[in-house]
């Protein structure tokens, strides 16, 4: 089956403390989200790769590409007012069926075992989300009060998030809810179980000064 990827890019920088977008700052000297497409089309230079960006964004990113020399294929793609209609674009790009991965555009760190995790269980079960362990303690707030929970019960979801493409343009026809965290929770709601993988520790997404810091680091 044809595997492709979804890149979702629209961000801006305000919680940076930025006027630049967040997928377009730099981390090594180029911008994060030249970061994220290179880790796809390392996993496979023959992977389809749609990049969805905000219209406004859509001219600073192709002049970009001119001034970094960036050169790996992709298409481009408008987004909408929610993720949920960004990621309906990307999808209504697609006219075949396989594997499609989404994942988000300040991820430049997902490994190559991970993205390669996601689609072999994607495969064999339609649907198969990358996450990790919480290591810390976790408190559930209510009003005043809070109380500890099983952090053992709990995982930490990262992207990408790999699916059946059927199953997913079929999953993104309902109605927006603002109960869709992710890509994952829209395919449940839809009824379909989603399938769990062990993601990468390093597979932070970049949201704030401090993470950009580290990414920084984790390049090195």
């Amino acid at each position: 089956m044809k595997k492709l990827v979804i890149i979702v890019a629209g961000g801006s920088g305000k919680r940076m403390g930025a006027v630049v977008p967040k997928q377009f700052l730099l981390l090594k000297s180029k911008p994060v989200l030249m970061h994220t497409i290179s880790c796809f089309y390392n996993y496979d230079n023959e992977m389809e790769i749609i990049v969805v960006l905000p219209k406004e964004h859509i001219n600073i990113w192709n002049q970009l590409c001119v001034d970094y020399n960036f050169t790996i294929k992709h298409q481009i793609t408008e987004g909408g007012s929610e993720r949920f209609y960004s990621v309906k674009n990307g999808l209504e790009k697609i006219n075949y069926n396989g594997i499609v991965a989404i994942h988000d555009g300040v991820r430049p760190l997902v490994s190559n075992e991970t993205i390669k995790r996601c689609f072999k269980k994607a495969f064999e079960t339609g649907a198969a989300i990358p996450v990790i362990p919480i290591v810390e303690s976790l408190r559930i707030v209510d009003g005043d009060t809070s109380k500890s929970v099983n952090r053992s019960e709990y995982v930490s979801v990262q992207t990408p998030q790999c699916f059946n493409i059927e199953l997913i343009k079929s999953a993104y026809q309902q109605d927006f809810s603002n109960t869709f965290t992710d890509d994952a929770s829209v395919v449940e709601k839809f009824g379909h179980q989603v399938s769990l993988v062990n993601g990468n520790i390093e597979n932070i997404k970049i949201t704030s000064p401090q993470d950009l810091i580290l990414a920084e680091y984790l390049l090195k």
